[in-house]
Order: structure tokens, then C-alpha cells, then sequence
């Protein structure tokens, strides 16, 4: 038998009009693969080593719908596990697509350093009314300045019916039909780079859907030896791993190098377990840097990893996996749990303002302390990494979703303190990211749907949601993620940022991502150039950043009272350059001075729920 041929996965379409087809399915002596056109065709099809099947078939042209026969008798008949498109749903045959089917315009683009990322995470299907990718084109402008530089999208992979966080994709190369499929997520990425606009993609490499999953009907893809809360756990390290590992480094590579995708988002990493000498995780960021090590393209894979493990960004010499940054969770409970005072589930672990500072001074919180959530202690140390390893937030599709009601912050705090989250983000050292209609406040939820066909898996999924909330102590039954209204709900009232205080709030975001431009002490990522001083009894936080030719100062407030702290500065003089109280912010107004003086002994009286941010061109000392 001949070893396979240096193809991709799934059907390749050729300039001549043939086509080569390439599957993996090692269970099966023989497939068949069945054009379905006007005059039907089975073709045969090579068996080759380690279990591939190829055929290289004449008119068989983009459009053209296929099926692949497994067993050759004619009783499994399914997609292609490697399908670029599914345009009757999951169920259906896969079609061919040719590899640019809509011209590229973006031949110029280099992609983003990571210093420069500022990310906006949108779902797709409630982004607009219309649910697609064409619809989020004409919003591009809009979110270009605001400040935004990279859109990052939800998981687009195809998945069951119309409705879907994207979590749920059964087909990990084929784009979502009822967003616009492949043509119009590449009519998005050209928007987007015309715009200088990055394009972030969440993939999802730890498990599959239930519904329309047929990967295991081809082969070993899965594993009884783990196991994830949303699934079976993907076979990385056990037998015929090799196959499987290739499987998903081509699809990171399909969107990197045929979409021109800038940075993927690796979903939930912790949950893939992998055994082996050499991890996946090393080996897809590996592949990646190597295929892309001449193009000339900035390329960034950010993993979500909850086990505050600091390798995940350290380089391969140093015994980690190399990403370019990782999302910071702590950041995001710990603000949240100072502001809303929430206490249950995750948030038990959180409360401190003293938290807030040991994040912005050093990444995570958690750093092999005992976590009371947990029952045991968790992380390791991230003192010494630069804040541009990580990705902070105060609301994503998680932490606003997985709610029982979806409630965004907006439904937890008043508009005072909805800014105080967005300045304590924003002049952090991190990587900001946004979620959907997060800058003026978005009033609807954003609550989990579904749209399944199976009665069982149905009824499943809302009894799945209902145990989820156990360790939260919430009594109610969470909205049916089946109901179509719950979708409904969860999109966005864009016509709101324009009016007050949404209008407001929008500016101010604005403002603080303009700053973060401006001034160098604000887009310094090295995190030994901030000194946080918490205030437990007051409920503030004291923030000094700092770069070779200028100097920040900040001063936040996040309890119900004034606060009166005591004051010392370096040299320089410090003039304000922002009060979130000031009625340019639809605030009540402030009595904080213009200007601060140098001294070693003052003190200062902060406003209830607002901060204030002090500028000097001074340059910075520790």
C-alpha cells in the first residue's frame, strides 16, 4: 500500500476539474465515496497505510455533494468527517468548496503584535437580527472606533439546527450554513483586514457535539479512558493518536492559512487530557509556528486554561507549550466578586480588593494557594510574566451565559459601578477583551440555546443545565435552552449606545482604549513596573504604572462609601486626565483636584463607585 499523499483532509478541488478526495477510516477494509449529482457515481475508493482512503474523481466540481459509503455496502452512509460545508445541516451530505471561492483582498495584511490586541467577542447569531457574517460587516467601523482591533468570533463550526453557542460543532472544517458558510465568513476576514481589523476564531478541541457526531462511525477519534463535562474526551494519546492529532493540526492550520484567521482561541484546554511525552497542545503550537514561520504573519493561539498554569505561555526551553497568552479567569472573579459581592460557587474563593492588586501585579491570583471552591490549592507562580501573556475581561460569553438567567453586569451593578469594572480592565497591563454590547451596556441576557432534534438529548440538555447550577444555590429552573424565545432574548438592541447613559458609557470606553494607546505607562505590559496598593477597610485600590518617559496613576473606588487614602507620590507632576464621576461620563460629579501634588505625605477622599486617572510626563521610577 501506498503511504498518503501531502493533501488535505476532505475534498480538494483541482484546477483540471477533477478532484482528490482523502479520508481517514481505519475501522473499515472498504469506502465507497457517492457523488450526488444528476448522474449519481460510486467511486471506489484506494485504501492506503495507517488507514486512509483516497480518490481522485474527474467533474467533480465545486457544488457537487458527496457522501462517503463506509463498508461499501451501502449501510453507513455519512458525511465527511473533514467537510467545509454541510449546507443541509449536520444530517446532510457535504459539499465541495472551492479553496477561494470569494477573492481575497487582503494581501497586504501582516495580523497584530500581541502587544496591540484589544479583543470583541461577538456571537454571530445574535450579534444582529439577520444572524450572519455579512451582517456584522457594516458594525465593523463602529467597532473600529471605539478601539477595538481584533473581532474574535464564537466557535463557527457546523453544528445542529440554528441555534447553538457554536460549542456544540460536529464538524471542525465546515462553516456554520445559517451564518453564510465559508463564502461569507471570507467575505467577513476581508471586511475585517480591510478595516486593519484582526480576526480572532474560538475552536474547540476537547470535545464534539452530540448531535450529528459521526467522527466515531471512522475511526478511534474518542476515548473511554476520559472523559469531559460536555462529552466524550478526544483520543490525543492513546492508539492510532497519530491520525487523530493530524485531524485537528489541519484544521488549526485550514483557518490560519486559507482564511487568513490571526488568532485562534483554543476552547477549554484543561479539559483535554493528553498523557503522552509530547503533549498536543506542544505539538499543534509547534505545527502552527513552523507552517507560518514565512509568511510574514503575525499568528497568535490564546488557550482558555482554568488550571492557572503558567506553562501554558512559557516557551517549549522552559517546559511549556509556547501560546501566545491565555485567559485570565482570576482577574475577571476577583473584580466581579468586590463589585457585586457574590459569593457562591467560584466566586467563594473571591472578595478581596487585595485580590485585584496580586492579579495586576502578577498575573493570577490563585498561585498554589488552597482554593476552598476547589478543595485543594491551585496554580502556580506567574510573578515575572508580562501582562501581555493574558487576556482579561469583565463579561464573555461564559461568565455572562453560564448564569442561570444569563444576567449581564449591567443586571448586577448601577451604571457607577459599571464603569469602575471597565476602568479597572482597561488600565490594567492585559490584553482587554469585550464581550457584545459590553461598552454601552447592553440590556438583553445572553442565556445558552440550543436547537436539537432529538426528543432525548432535548430533555437531556435542559436537565444537564438545571444540575449546573447546584453549586451556585440558585432554586430556579434556568430558561429552556430549546425555546426559541431564549434565543430571541439573548440578541442585542444596537440602537441603545446612542441614547443616554449607554451613549455615555460607549464614550468612556472609548476614552480609557485611547489612553491605553496615548500614554506608553498604560501600554507597558512589564507587570514589574505597577505597584497596586489595596485598601480592605475602604474598599479601594491605589494603582501606579509606569514606563521609561511617563507615569500613571489611578485611584478606584469600589465600595458604597468615600474614601479618604493616604497619598504618596513620586516626582513629577500629575495632572487629571479622567474622573469616571465627571458629567461628561453621565456622572454626578467630582470634587478631586485638578492637579496632584508631589509629596511623600498627603491623603485624598475618592468618590463612592468611580475612579479617577492622573497622567504625568515624568519619567517613571520604582
Amino acid at each position: 500500500m501506498e503511504s498518503v499523499q501531502p493533501v488535505m483532509l476532505g475534498a480538494n478541488p483541482l484546477s483540471t476539474g477533477e478532484c482528490f478526495f482523502l479520508v481517514w477510516a481505519p475501522l473499515w477494509d472498504a469506502v465507497n465515496l457517492h457523488i450526488l449529482s444528476s448522474n449519481n457515481r460510486v467511486v471506489h475508493m484506494e485504501r492506503l497505510q495507517n488507514g486512509y482512503f483516497r480518490a481522485l474523481v474527474q467533474e467533480a466540481r465545486p457544488g457537487c455533494r458527496y457522501l462517503y459509503d463506509l463498508g461499501g455496502n451501502g449501510v453507513k452512509m455519512r458525511p465527511d468527517p473533514a467537510s467545509r460545508f454541510q449546507p443541509e445541516g449536520v444530517h446532510g451530505p457535504s459539499e465541495i468548496v472551492p479553496r477561494f471561492d470569494v477573492k481575497r483582498t487582503d494581501d497586504g495584511w501582516r495580523g497584530l503584535s500581541r502587544r496591540d490586541l484589544v479583543f470583541y467577542e461577538i456571537h454571530v447569531g445574535t450579534f444582529t437580527p439577520e444572524g450572519t457574517f455579512d451582517a456584522v460587516i457594516p458594525r465593523l467601523r463602529h467597532l473600529k472606533d471605539l478601539g477595538v482591533t481584533a473581532i474574535e468570533l464564537m466557535p463557527v463550526a457546523q453544528f445542529p439546527g440554528q441555534r447553538n453557542w457554536g460549542y456544540d460543532g460536529v464538524f471542525p472544517f465546515s462553516v456554520q450554513n445559517s451564518y453564510g458558510g465559508p463564502s461569507g465568513l471570507r467575505r467577513l476576514i476581508n471586511a475585517c483586514h480591510h478595516e486593519k481589523l484582526g480576526i480572532a476564531l474560538d475552536v474547540v478541541y476537547n470535545h464534539l457535539g452530540p448531535e450529528g457526531n459521526y467522527l466515531a462511525d471512522f475511526g478511534p477519534y474518542f476515548t473511554d479512558r476520559y472523559s469531559t463535562p460536555w462529552g466524550q474526551a478526544l483520543n490525543f494519546d492513546g492508539e492510532y493518536s497519530d491520525e487523530v492529532r493530524r485531524f485537528f493540526v489541519e484544521n488549526a492550520l485550514y483557518w490560519i492559512e486559507e482564511f487568513h484567521v490571526d488568532v485562534l482561541r483554543l476552547d477549554a484546554v484543561h479539559a483535554i487530557v493528553d498523557n503522552s511525552a509530547k503533549p498536543f497542545l506542544r505539538e499543534l503550537n509547534g505545527a502552527v509556528r513552523t507552517a507560518t514561520a514565512d509568511s510574514k504573519r503575525e499568528i497568535h493561539l490564546i488557550p482558555e486554561c482554568d488550571r492557572n498554569d503558567i506553562r501554558t505561555v512559557q516557551s517549549p526551553e522552559r517546559g511549556g507549550y509556547g501560546f501566545s497568552a491565555q485567559w485570565n479567569d482570576d482577574f475577571h472573579h476577583a473584580v466581579h466578586a468586590v463589585l457585586t459581592r457574590e459569593s457562591r460557587g467560584y466566586y467563594q474563593d473571591f472578595g478581596q480588593v487585595a485580590q485585584i492588586a496580586k492579579s495586576v501585579t502578577a498575573g493570577f491570583v490563585y498561585r498554589g494557594e488552597y482554593s476552598r471552591y476547589r478543595l485543594r490549592s491551585h496554580g502556580n507562580e506567574s510573578k515575572g510574566t508580562s501582562g501581555e501573556h493574558f487576556v482579561a475581561f469583565i463579561q464573555n460569553h461564559d461568565q455572562i451565559g453560564n448564569r442561570m438567567k444569563g444576567e449581564r453586569l449591567g443586571h448586577l451593578l448601577d451604571f457607577e459601578a459599571l464603569k469602575v469594572a471597565a476602568g479597572m480592565m482597561l488600565l490594567s497591563p492585559f490584553l482587554p477583551l469585550l464581550f457584545m454590547g459590553e461598552e454601552y451596556s447592553e440590556p438583553s441576557p445572553f442565556q445558552y440555546f440550543v436547537s436539537h432534534e432529538d426528543p432525548a438529548l432535548i430533555e437531556a440538555v435542559r436537565q444537564g443545565r438545571r444540575n449546573e447550577f447546584t453549586a451556585f444555590g440558585w432554586g430556579e429552573d434556568p430558561p429552556d435552552p430549546q425555546d426559541s424565545a431564549t434565543f430571541l432574548r439573548s440578541r442585542l438592541h444596537w440602537e441603545l449606545q446612542y441614547r443616554e447613559p449607554h451613549k455615555q458609557l460607549r464614550e468612556l470606553y472609548a476614552e480609557l482604549l485611547r489612553l491605553r494607546k496615548l500614554f506608553p505607562a498604560l501600554n507597558n505590559p512589564d507587570m514589574s513596573c505597577i505597584e497596586a496598593m489595596p485598601f480592605e477597610k475602604e474598599n479601594a485600590l491605589l494603582l501606579r504604572r509606569w514606563s521609561e518617559c511617563d507615569q500613571i496613576f489611578a485611584i478606584i473606588n469600589f465600595g458604597q462609601d468615600s474614601a479618604r487614602l493616604p497619598l504618596s507620590l513620586p516626582k513629577g507632576r500629575w495632572t487629571k486626565v479622567l474622573n469616571s464621576r465627571d458629567r461628561r461620563w453621565f456622572g454626578p460629579g467630582s470634587s478631586l483636584p485638578e492637579c496632584l501634588p508631589y509629596t511623600r505625605q498627603h491623603s485624598i477622599t475618592i468618590d463612592s463607585l468611580s475612579f479617577a486617572l492622573y497622567h504625568s510626563d515624568d519619567r517613571g521610577t520604582t
